[in-house]
């Protein structure tokens, strides 16, 4: 689960870490109130769960209140497009409006689960402000690692050890170090997968600020995290995508025009690889997982449908754990319900699939059956490129 930066800047400040002085409003007239109050000039950042804002045009200058509240204006309403949001961009629905700081220099500090050594590895460098993907292909050797014990959490000394290499003044040390600290803190006792302060700002002062985060939770840990749960800001998220989480389903958008019903995340890469392979485009697969029941199913064919750009349907099941007689009248019941009007493709195998095909075949339904995921593939392809061409 994602939360915005205004969000992440206040968890962190419980933990210690400085931030700037600011507040999250939702109208112009807010953003001058805010501004002034500051009394200083100040930055005006839509807050969005993406990164890329500034080269988008979402992170503003403002050198008053009233220009506070024009920039605010602006950014307010406005569709932000970033390398992060796709072509479609993300409604801009909030923006923070923060003090503008006198900067020295930028680092970069960010705690990350190393899945090499099944620990969190804390990276740090000197080049802040940056994509730090960016540096770690031109300029690896500018980025320094600490892996942290997470029976004894990370240590004072191996803060100190990177904060000189990092080039920090002896006299500023300590905060750093401090700094450090309750990053590792946020990360392990909030259940993060990822905390990430980019850039961390040294003042012209010599203070530690983290001009801006970005924190991203494990969504299996959330029962244990109700607080952060109710972080969750539903309008960032794809509606369907949200739909599927109430059924307890696994739903998740592309761009093609074949909707994929799978149980299980290699399943679903697999089926999605071997349809471009065949020349076809996903446009989303949906991951029944292994226990869904008859209804789950049936509420999962109807989210994939709801789909307008897809086309046609492949569904591609291993039944282990899930069986594929409940696959099969899952898709019956709702193929029935929803009066389906595409290329429907299905393909079993696994736990009763002799009695899921027999429901298959004996539904009256237009249902085109696979026995491998490249016939599967091969057809679905098929039959939406003639329906495509018959439009044509």
């Amino acid at each position: 689960m994602n939360i915005h930066e205004y969000q992440a800047k206040e968890i962190l400040k419980r933990f210690g870490i400085p931030i700037p002085r600011g507040h999250v409003v939702t109208t112009p007239e807010q953003a001058r109130t805010v501004a002034r109050d500051l009394g200083t000039p100040c930055v005006v950042k839509a807050q969005i769960h993406a990164g890329g804002r500034g080269k988008a045009g979402g992170v503003k200058l403002a050198g008053n209140a009233e220009e506070a509240g024009t920039k605010a204006a602006e950014l307010l309403g406005k569709t932000l497009v970033t390398h992060q949001t796709g072509p479609q961009g993300r409604e801009v629905r909030r923006v923070l409006v923060e003090e503008g700081l006198k900067i020295e220099r930028e680092l970069y500090v960010g705690i990350v689960l190393d899945r090499s050594v099944s620990r969190p590895s804390l990276i740090a460098s000197a080049e802040g402000g940056v994509e730090i993907e960016e540096v770690a292909q031109k300029t690896p050797e500018k980025i320094f690692t600490e892996l942290v014990d997470p029976a004894v959490g990370l240590q004072p000394f191996q803060g100190r050890r990177l904060a000189y290499r990092l080039g920090i003044h002896t006299e500023h040390v300590t905060p750093m170090v401090t700094l450090l600290l309750g990053l590792a803190r946020a990360f392990g006792e909030l259940d993060c997968s990822l905390v990430e302060i980019n850039p961390l700002v040294q003042t012209r002062g010599g203070a530690f600020v983290a001009l801006d985060a970005k924190m991203n939770f494990d969504n299996n840990a959330l029962y244990r995290q109700p607080e952060i749960a109710t972080l969750r800001d539903l309008d960032e998220e794809d509606p369907k995508e949200v739909e599927a989480s109430e059924f307890g389903l696994s739903y998740i958008s592309l761009e093609g025009n074949i909707g994929c019903m799978v149980n299980g995340a290699g399943l679903a890469m697999a089926t999605m690889d071997i349809i471009k392979l065949h020349g076809g485009e996903p446009a989303n697969f949906l991951d029944v997982g292994g226990g869904a029941t008859r209804e789950k199913v049936t509420e999962a064919f109807k989210i994939l449908l709801s789909d307008r750009r897809v086309e046609g349907v492949l569904v591609n099941i291993f039944g282990g754990i899930m069986r594929c007689d409940v696959i099969a009248q899952g898709v019956v019941e709702a193929a029935r319900e929803i009066h389906i009007q595409v290329p429907l493709v299905v393909r079993l195998q696994g736990t009763n699939v002799e009695l899921g095909q027999k429901i298959l075949a004996d539904s009256g339904l237009s249902i085109i059956p696979a026995e491998t995921m490249a016939e599967a593939a091969e057809k679905i392809v098929k039959a939406v490129k003639e329906g495509e061409r018959r439009e044509a």
